[in-house]
């Protein structure tokens, strides 16, 4: 049998959410919510409906490389360079562009313990160490990770807000690190939620890109702004390193229909505005309702809360499934008390709390029988 490169042992197959339909046929249920993959509940403009629909007459022909119209639309509205941006297939395609150019074997890349798993499948895949930091009350250990950056050290990632935890770091305790950075080490910001970041303590990044020219600032198109399926993110960073990178991407990595919606949701602020409000009202009622059951959560700054329900995250995982509700299970991600719970539409919400409640009951209910 032909084997793969020793690396590919090394890592696991992706797991998504589970999906929808999956589910349907599992539990024969008609209605399902699915609160696990971050997802915007509340679709996306119409403007990107009705690009795409404009644009489907174009399908026979490959699109621009470079993406260039989207590009310019971007730079003028981030007010950074064109040839600073280069988009992906997601924001999660840019990162794996970022190992492939850079990482070489042995190089070392600090991240946090509990965070976006694609920076270390990637390193893993080009031959790399990742080096995990362990997490200080679900956020990113800034002076541990600096005290990890050594003479082997080439990139650092910092998600910010972090995923799985939806927590930020403080502001000038990552505009210290960030000043510490050497500025041989990449230093590359996952915002991909940073539209919902709404806190006085979250650091705006963006000043800062020409001033370091280390920095890589990644975004999506993927979370606010409702287009998860069309797979479209962006990375910001100097010139040069847009350059590296373009020598290893796909030639047509993002697609016309994608370039479309994207550049036809950055008119949309409307929209854009609707779903961070909506999700605020959310993210107020499910804090407020674990507040009222006693349950411990982390601060979010996102559109998904992880939230301790005292209990085994597969069993509740398990009992709201039963109930047509899809969350994502802490136990895969380090929390075994934990869920992760995408923050939905109000009755969504109102649904989700109804049956964590009720799964809390019967569980006390069984603990006093006993």
């Amino acid at each position: 049998m032909i084997q793969p490169r020793s690396q590919i042992n090394q890592i696991a197959m992706y797991s998504p959410g589970k999906p929808v339909e999956e589910l349907k046929r599992e539990k024969g249920l008609s209605k399902i919510i699915k609160m696990a993959s971050n997802e915007n509940p509340f679709g996306y403009s119409p403007l990107a409906a009705e690009a795409i629909q404009s644009e489907m007459k174009e399908l026979p022909f490959y699109p621009e490389v470079t993406s260039p119209i989207l590009a310019e639309k971007l730079a003028n509205r981030l007010e950074v360079s064109p040839d600073q941006i280069i988009f992906g297939s997601g924001s999660d395609e840019v990162i794996r562009l970022l190992s492939r150019t850079y990482i070489n074997e042995g190089d070392e890349v600090v991240m946090a313990g509990v965070t976006f798993p694609r920076y270390k499948t990637n390193v893993v895949i080009e031959g790399g160490v990742p080096v995990e930091i362990d997490m200080q009350n679900g956020t990113h250990d800034l002076d541990a990770m600096y005290q990890a950056i050594n003479e082997k050290t080439k990139m650092v990632f910092v998600c910010n807000p972090n995923n799985p935890t939806g927590t930020i770091v403080e502001k000038e305790a990552l505009r210290r690190f960030i000043e510490k950075v050497p500025s041989h080490v990449m230093l590359v910001m996952d915002e991909a939620y940073y539209e919902y970041a709404d806190s006085s303590q979250y650091l705006e990044t963006l000043p800062l890109l020409n001033q370091y020219e280390n920095m890589v600032i990644l975004r999506t198109f993927s979370k606010v702004y409702g287009l998860a399926a069309l797979r479209i993110g962006y990375g910001l960073m100097s010139s040069e390193m847009v350059s590296h990178l373009r020598k290893v991407k796909e030639p047509f990595n993002v697609n016309r229909l994608a370039e479309a919606a994207a550049s036809a949701s950055l008119d949309d602020d409307e929209f854009m505005h609707e779903s961070i409000n909506l999700n605020r009202e959310g993210r107020e009622y499910l804090n407020n309702s674990f507040d009222h059951m006693n349950l411990g959560y982390f601060p979010t700054q996102t559109n998904f809360i992880m939230v301790d329900v005292g209990a085994p995250a597969e069993e509740v995982y398990e009992y709201l499934l039963d109930e047509g509700i899809i969350i994502r299970p802490g136990h895969l991600m380090g929390y075994p008390t934990m869920i992760r719970v995408t923050i939905g539409k109000k009755e969504d919400n109102q649904r989700f709390i109804e049956c964590l409640q009720a799964y809390l009951e019967k569980k006390n209910a069984n603990v006093n029988q006993s």
